[in-house]
């Protein structure tokens, strides 16, 4: 599949185009672990001239009318349809993803995404104009920001991409977007098909590595930017946009922590929170990886979840890790356990070539491990016991992290002060990892902060201006 795809290009002013320098990084298959195709690898020029492209198509896609952007977005949206094999390709080439389940999960959510900003662009909301001092008449006015930074990660490639672009392009702004360096390809080749419907230079995608995306940030034409990514990556791009007074908006870590009561429907909880878990291999920032579970059903879930996990088959339920580096990070994490954790199940990468590992539970952690207080961004999950509700809300609350967190149980009170608790920005109860576009997506603490998806990720692409007559 990856030999018929088209070259991965940076996208610029509408036009397709290596990198000025002719450098390329070579793109690693995650299943095989093989490397046979390559990306531009961008400097500096190819940024000014992408930030150059954008900065001149914002000046007439700012003053387009709603109605004008929501039909070119849906008409992306159309085309993404339309080439979903094409996408599918890309996709699953960068990631190793089961095709299949890319195309059931992540592409009608994509579509989706498109949709929805393209009819939250007629629905911006405002007060309306009133005189609140004598003899003036005061109105305000939602405004784009102007050209958006946007940085991708690995895990989600092209949904991610969607997550940033829709909504700035919707508000109308226009997009430097710049993919994950081992993930370019499904990004590139959307801007390739979105530039059928819009403006030259409204979308621009220029790919690289880490020098790339740091001369993307502290360019002087980008007035946001927006990353999904590292808490690492985090912290460096807020310090380098501080310096230039740029918005930031950020999409960081995260290590949710799931509290399963004794009222609980184990079963249910066990075999929901084991598919959600391994998905993606559990490269999600809001996959359930800490399962804070009352200790009168502790035994009991766990030999539930082991069950339900023992038949989630890495290369066919879930694809690789993305990087050999991803690997080594998961079974450093399982190297340095100590000695009062069990690994119940996995804890091994299978034979054979590619990044895989196989669904992994350990046992017996305490809140001070480091596998408990990082994010493990792997098909890892901790079971931690717990004696009463205020434990389990302290516990699920003391990590760095904020960004998703769930509740199982029964009782409807208890539900509601968990959710009133925990200290993250997201809370399931009896569910978890469904998104929505009409829901906002984003964390608290180091897990970020600004909105992806919603009316409010739409409105962090804005800024307002007080007009008086």
């Amino acid at each position: 599949m990856a030999e018929r795809l088209p070259e991965v290009l940076n996208h610029i002013g509408g036009r397709d185009a290596p990198a000025t320098t002719g450098a390329t990084m070579r793109l690693v298959d995650p299943v095989t672990g093989l490397s046979r195709r390559s990306a531009p690898l961008s400097g500096g020029p190819d940024v000014d001239a992408a930030c150059a492209a954008a900065a001149a198509a914002y000046e007439g896609w700012a003053v387009t009318t709603p109605a004008e952007r929501q039909r070119a977005l849906l008409r992306v949206a159309d085309a993404i349809e339309d080439r979903a094999d094409e996408l599918v390709a890309a996709e699953t080439a960068d990631t190793g993803k089961p095709a299949a389940l890319f195309r059931a999960d992540e592409l009608p959510a994509i579509t989706d995404t498109v949709r929805f900003f393209a009819g939250a662009a007629r629905n911006l909301p405002g007060a309306a104009a009133g005189e609140y001092t004598e003899g003036r008449t005061s109105m305000l006015r939602r405004e784009p920001v102007g050209v958006c930074a946007q940085i991708t990660p690995w895990n989600y490639p092209l949904m991610m991409a969607v997550w940033k672009i829709a909504p700035a392009l919707a508000a109308g702004n226009t997009s430097v977007l710049k993919p994950a360096d081992s993930t370019p390809s499904s990004a590139a080749l959307l801007a390739r098909i979105a530039a059928e419907h819009l403006p030259p230079g409204v979308l621009n995608v220029v790919c690289g590595d880490r020098d790339t995306g740091r001369a993307l940030v502290g360019h002087p034409a980008a007035r946001l930017v927006a990353v999904t990514g590292s808490v690492r990556a985090g912290r460096e791009i807020a310090t380098a946009a501080a310096a230039d007074l740029k918005r930031v908006h950020l999409e960081l870590g995260g290590n949710a922590p799931v509290v399963v009561h004794a009222d609980a429907d184990v079963a249910a909880a066990a075999e929901q929170l084991a598919r959600v878990a391994y998905y993606n291999a559990g490269q999600d920032c809001t996959a359930p990886t800490r399962l804070l579970v009352h200790r009168d059903v502790h035994d009991a879930f766990v030999d539930a979840f082991r069950a339900e996990a023992a038949g989630v088959r890495p290369g066919v339920d879930f694809g690789p890790l993305n990087n050999a580096g991803q690997l080594a990070s998961v079974e450093g994490l399982l190297a340095r356990l100590p000695a009062h954790a069990t690994v119940v199940l996995g804890g091994t990468a299978p034979d054979g070539p590619g990044f895989f590992h196989g669904a992994t539970v350990v046992t017996g952690v305490r809140q001070d491990d480091e596998i408990v207080q990082e994010e493990i961004f792997g098909p890892v999950v901790t079971v931690q016991a717990f004696a009463d509700e205020e434990e389990a809300l302290r516990l699920a609350n003391d990590t760095r992290f904020g960004l998703a967190a769930g509740v199982w149980t029964a009782d409807h009170d208890r539900a509601m002060r968990a959710t009133r608790a925990l200290r993250t920005g997201i809370v399931w109860v009896n569910t978890h990892g469904t998104t929505v576009s009409e829901m906002p997506h984003g964390g608290v603490k180091h897990s970020g902060y600004g909105s992806d998806l919603s009316m409010a990720g739409l409105l962090d692409y804005t800024q307002v201006k007080h007009v008086m007559l």
